[in-house]
């Protein structure tokens, strides 16, 4: 779509994410098995005709900048437009590490001002969602809004995971509250908002405030144009352990809210060239996701596996995310758990083991639910047990047990 620039903001910590960011940003993390969670956001942008995009990351980016490459699967790699993908840098004038979301586009208003173009859209790149940004753009230009945000509702309970808007009758936007404790709106803003340009620019240039959503359109509601379109399709905001699995498990329903598998809409991503999922002569698996060069010698129930994993014989994996490239050893347990990319385990493991959910101090509230987390490249030693509750840090080598709500440090 002509006269666009998409910037993607890519450069969150997550800290919500526990281990699985320790090495990489929020937008890096796998998701369905082959997916990066950002391909869902750049095959929206090409889906819906803007081949004109920036990636900002600044939190360990190398990952992103490698997933991303020249963006020729999304067929990004184009002499015109394409994608750039952006970091911050130190300035002359004592700059460098990016506070928030609009202090992280000031610092390429440069990029913005010299694209001939008159919308720019932002958006987040950790949420999972197929949505065609073509309707919302139509209406921030017949409206001839300032500001357009995306809204979809989200239950009173987890409004202040959010930031909540309110509307009057004509869908323009009167409040916005930034993740309050309580509040009577129940639509939350998708962190998508398109932007007219000039406004924009000058937004920035005249203010000091680092984030839209923590401070800027608060204030700006009463004083610009400042309009909605509520989104009505499948819609989730992965910033934290809970929402990353439960968003994994929602695929394994018989009728998943979200369609991986739609040719109108189609999901890309850098894929390597893998041989087809091969299932040894005792495989069972049931209600799960196998990817591309998988090795399945043991049992898989409810869970989803990464591409390149292997599953031993008598392994059983159950209610849990693989991640690519992980070696689970014969005999070895997984269950509810979260295990990230080229995890080694040993045989005769127990992940996930008993029924004690003793709290782990190092997890928010909501995942002391009895989901163990295992960092990447971790290396567990035959016949070590784990609780629940537990988080694994990445490169750690266990060779002890760990009790639920127990920290294993690198």
């Amino acid at each position: 779509m002509p006269g666009v620039l998409a910037l993607i903001m890519a450069g969150g910590e997550s800290p919500a994410l526990s281990v699985l960011t320790s090495e990489r940003s929020a937008a890096a993390v796998s998701f369905a098995g082959k997916y990066r969670i950002i391909d869902f956001t750049l095959s929206n942008c090409v889906n819906s005709g803007i081949y004109d995009v920036g990636v900002l990351t600044q939190h360990y980016p190398r990952s992103l900048h490698e997933h991303i490459g020249v963006g020729k699967p999304w067929d990004l790699d184009r002499l015109q437009g394409g994608v750039r993908v952006l970091h911050p840098w130190p300035t002359r004038e004592g700059g460098g590490w990016q506070r928030g979301t609009a202090d992280a586009i000031r610092y390429h208003l440069d990029i913005i001002e010299d694209r001939m173009v008159d919308t720019v859209l932002v958006l987040a790149g950790d949420h999972v969602y197929k949505m065609d940004y073509r309707p919302l753009l139509a209406m921030h230009a017949t409206r001839e809004a300032d500001v357009t945000v995306a809204v979809h509702s989200v239950p009173p309970h987890e409004s202040n995971r959010y930031g909540m808007v309110t509307i009057d009758g004509d869908g323009r936007v009167t409040r916005f509250e930034e993740k309050p404790r309580r509040t009577a709106s129940t639509l939350a803003s998708m962190g998508i908002y398109a932007f007219r340009k000039r406004y924009l620019v000058d937004l920035l240039r005249s203010s000091n405030a680092a984030d839209f959503g923590r401070e800027m359109l608060p204030k700006i509601v009463s004083e610009a144009h400042v309009t909605s379109l509520l989104f009505n399709g499948y819609w989730a905001d992965i910033g934290t352990l809970p929402a990353l699995y439960e968003a994994n498990m929602a695929l394994l329903a018989d009728t998943p809210a979200l369609d991986l598998y739609d040719p109108d809409w189609v999901l890309r991503t850098r894929s390597e060239e893998r041989p087809a999922a091969q299932l040894g002569a005792e495989a069972h698996v049931e209600r799960s996701l196998i990817c591309d060069g998988c090795r399945v010698d043991g049992v898989v129930s409810g869970s989803v596996v990464g591409t390149g994993v292997t599953i031993g014989a008598g392994a059983v994996v159950r209610d849990s995310i693989i991640m690519p490239n992980t070696v689970i050893g014969p005999g070895s347990v997984i269950d509810r758990c979260i295990v990230d990319k080229r995890v080694l385990v040993g045989r005769n493991v127990r992940l996930g083991d008993g029924e004690d959910h003793t709290p782990n101090p190092d997890l928010p509230h909501d995942l002391n639910v009895g989901l163990t987390v295992v960092g990447k490249r971790a290396h567990f030693t035959d016949g070590v047990t784990v609780g629940r509750n537990v988080v694994i840090h990445s490169r750690a080598q266990v060779s002890a047990d760990a009790g639920s709500g127990a920290t294993v440090r690198a």
